[in-house]
Order: C-alpha cells, then sequence, then structure tokens
C-alpha cells in the first residue's frame, strides 16, 4: 500500500450513514478521510475545500452540517476531524416484505382478476 494510503470504514455503507447525506456532503466527507491526519484531523479551510470541492460557502456549511448531524465529523473552525463511526445504527426504514409469486391454474396463467384479488388479500394481512 502507498505511504499515504487512507480507508473508509464499510460502516459507512452497511449502517446507512451514507444513505443520510447528500452528496455534497459525502463529497466532503470523502476529501476529509482522505486528508485527515492518524488522529483524523484536517485543517484545510473553507477556501480550500470549496475551491476543491466546487461547492459555494453556503453548500459547504449545509454539507458540513450534515456529517456533524449524523456524527460522521466534528468542526471547530479551522479544525476538522473525522469520526470513528458509532456503534449504533441510525434508524431505518421497515423492510419491504417480498410479494409471493403469483399462482397460475391448471390451464396455464393467471387471469388479472385472480392477480388482483391475491393482491388485495395479502394488502388486507399486512
Amino acid at each position: 500500500m502507498p505511504e499515504q494510503f487512507s480507508w473508509i470504514d464499510q460502516a459507512l455503507v452497511q449502517r446507512h450513514f451514507i444513505d443520510r447525506c447528500d452528496a455534497q456532503a459525502a463529497a466532503l466527507y470523502l476529501f476529509l478521510v482522505t486528508v485527515s491526519d492518524a488522529q483524523g484531523l484536517s485543517y484545510y479551510g473553507e477556501a480550500t475545500l470549496s475551491a476543491r470541492l466546487h461547492l459555494s460557502t453556503e453548500a459547504l456549511d449545509v454539507a458540513r452540517q450534515q456529517l456533524i448531524k449524523i456524527e460522521l465529523i466534528a468542526y471547530q473552525a479551522p479544525l476538522y476531524q473525522v469520526l470513528a463511526l458509532s456503534g449504533h445504527a441510525p434508524p431505518t426504514r421497515p423492510p419491504v416484505p417480498t410479494p409471493a409469486p403469483v399462482r397460475t391454474s391448471a390451464n396455464g396463467p393467471a387471469r388479472l382478476a385472480q392477480i388482483l384479488d391475491q393482491m388485495g388479500r395479502r394488502h388486507a394481512q399486512l
């Protein structure tokens, strides 16, 4: 591995942190993970980050606030710190039930009326 190699914890995806931020916040996070030192610290200023990430000052602030809110970074101007990912999973949506296969009649495919009837019965059970 290169001497300056950085890595990103798979928990970012597995615990759905990435689902809770927009593309600009994800870009900021990637940049900070890449440039941070062994303690997760980065001293890049707003002007440099805005220029490197092609973000307005306002967009950078929104991205930073998203990352702070989901506890991916800490920030006290001019210092950023990438945080260890917390052990708790963020709230997730309930799983979507997978529909049972539509039964076919002995004479071939089911009629549309049969399919709609089966779907109605399944929906009533939920």
